[in-house]
Parts: C-alpha cells; sequence; structure tokens
C-alpha cells in the first residue's frame, strides 16, 4: 500500500506541472481561438532568460545574494515575456484576426523556431541550471500507519505547491476581475465583446502575457528540475494530451486532465511495464488522448461545436 501511495503522490506531482503547462495552450485559445504551438519555446526562453540573468546579476551588481539573483532575474525574465507579448500582438496577431485556423497554427510554428533561435543567440546553448533552493532530498511520511513510512521528493511537493497556487490564482483572476469577465467575453464571441467596447487587441496582449507568465513559472520548475536545456521545448509536446483530455476551451479542464495523465503514466509504468518490457510512460498520455478523441473529441470539460445550417 505504501509504494502504491508513492506512486499516487507522485503522478499528483507530475500531473500539476502538466497542468501548468498546458494552462498556457488553454488561456491563449480560449481568448482568440489560437493553438498556441510555441508555448513550448516560451517555456524555453522563459528559463533561459531566468537562468542566464540569476548567473549574470551578481556579476554586474556584486551582490551574491542567491534570493537577490533569483528574484531580480525572475522579474527581468517576466518584463521580457511581457515584451514579447506586445511584439507577437503587434507584429504577428493583429495582421492575422479572422484568418483560418491552419494559418495561425503556422504562425505559432514560426514564432517557436523563432524563439528558439533568439533565445539561443542571447543566452547561448548550454545546458544552465536554475536553482531556487528547493530541497531535493526526499522525506517520509505516514511512518506510524506503513513500514518504512510513504517517500516523497520535497522538491516535487513544492513545485506540485507553486503551481497549483498559481492556477487558483488565475482562477480567481478570470472569475472576480473585470479585466477577467472581458477575457472570457472575448473567448465566448469576438464580435459581441468588440461590439459593447472590449478591446480586442489589448485583450489578446494580457492573455500573452498570462500566457508568458504560465511559462516562466513552468521554466522556472522543470529547469529546477531538469536543467535549463532545448528539451525543454518538449515539454509542450507532453501536456497535449493533456489539453486534447480536459478540453481545449476549459482551465478546469487543464488540472483534471493534468493529474489523470500524470497519475496514469505513474501506475501504468509500474504496474503494466514489466509485462510489456517497459516504456508505458512515454505513450500512454498519448494512446488514452486517442481513445478521447475517438469518443469524446470536445474532452472531459470542453465545449462540445454544434453547427446550425
Amino acid at each position: 500500500m505504501a509504494f502504491f501511495l508513492e506512486t499516487l503522490i507522485g503522478g499528483l506531482m507530475a500531473g500539476m506541472l502538466y497542468a501548468l503547462v498546458a494552462l498556457g495552450f488553454v488561456l491563449i485559445f480560449k481568448a482568440s481561438g489560437v493553438f498556441n504551438f510555441a508555448q513550448g519555446a516560451m517555456v524555453l526562453f522563459a528559463a533561459l532568460a531566468m537562468s542566464r540573468f540569476a548567473e549574470w546579476i551578481p556579476q554586474w551588481t556584486g551582490i551574491e545574494s542567491k534570493i537577490f539573483a533569483n528574484v531580480a532575474a525572475f522579474v527581468i525574465a517576466a518584463i521580457i515575456m511581457f515584451i514579447c507579448a506586445w511584439v507577437i500582438e503587434r507584429l504577428v496577431l493583429r495582421h492575422l484576426v479572422n484568418q483560418e485556423g491552419a494559418t495561425l497554427l503556422m504562425a505559432t510554428l514560426g514564432i517557436t523556431y523563432f524563439m528558439e533561435g533568439v533565445g539561443q543567440t542571447l543566452f547561448g546553448s548550454d545546458i544552465y541550471k536554475i536553482d531556487i533552493g528547493m530541497p531535493k532530498d526526499p522525506v517520509f511520511l505516514m511512518e506510524s500507519l506503513f513500514d518504512g513510512g510513504v517517500m516523497v521528493n520535497q522538491e516535487d511537493v513544492i513545485a506540485a505547491l507553486i503551481a497549483a497556487t498559481l492556477v487558483i490564482a488565475l482562477s480567481i483572476f478570470f472569475q472576480k476581475t473585470g479585466t477577467g469577465r472581458a477575457l472570457r467575453a472575448v473567448a465566448d464571441d469576438h464580435q459581441a465583446a468588440q461590439s459593447i467596447g472590449i478591446p480586442l487587441n489589448r485583450i489578446w496582449v494580457i492573455v500573452w502575457c498570462v500566457a508568458g507568465l504560465v511559462a516562466l513559472v513552468a521554466g522556472m520548475i522543470w529547469g529546477s528540475k531538469l536543467g535549463v536545456q532545448f528539451t525543454l521545448t518538449t515539454v509542450a509536446l507532453r501536456a497535449l494530451p493533456v489539453v486534447i483530455l480536459g478540453g481545449l476551451t476549459s482551465v478546469p479542464g487543464a488540472i483534471i486532465g493534468g493529474l489523470i495523465i500524470g497519475v496514469g503514466e505513474k501506475l501504468s509504468e509500474v504496474y503494466l511495464g514489466p509485462y510489456v518490457g517497459g516504456g508505458i510512460e512515454i505513450w500512454f498520455a498519448y494512446v488514452l488522448a486517442l481513445v478521447f478523441l475517438l469518443f469524446r473529441p470536445q474532452g472531459l470539460f470542453g465545449e462540445k461545436i454544434i453547427d446550425r445550417v
């Protein structure tokens, strides 16, 4: 039972991180109808910016405090992501209003390669580290209930708490603030939102800024766990099944989908992997997403599209 709980908790922790990346897809799609294939590149770019500025700031200021360097690097990286959001809206999205979905998808693919190239030019292509002080040693819980207790990785717990806090904050932002309600109005109907005076371009900038902030937090966490390297862009590919499962237009769906995928990957690898030679964790999420596409293409919480003719 203790081993099952360890696997379950590990899956939940991984699922929260998947949900964090998937949230970037959902936010942008809800507000603009754009499937943002550049989300993985945004995670990489943000992580590169934070890791490099955390390294450069002590050299520039002479202040050796790691906390000061990390906070300053986070703020600078957030400003850079906000600038990127403004540039993307100004130079790309503004000129592609009401275009076909395939056109917008290709535009985000172009943004992906551009951000990867610029990131490599500005920050280098080596493997960098982000050290935000998260403890990496495991702890043992419920030792009175199970012999030896349940081993939990402290870093995973803290990362999941950070992700959950951001998700809750965004949920409150969308539900309780005027800007959040404007974002939801734009998501429901662009033309109706414009007709009542909601500026579509400004809303898109805000959404891309929020998605950039989400990418920065995701990049900070994944960079702390895995190191900042160009394979971070594949994190977005791991989040695609989460989006399909939860629904492209649902923030709660991204959370629930992430948890289901995370737990399913871990449990299937541990309990089914030995019978099929392992490797289930690599393809489990995509097979589950395929099943949902066959029977419920809008996902668990997505809106069913009905065309009336």
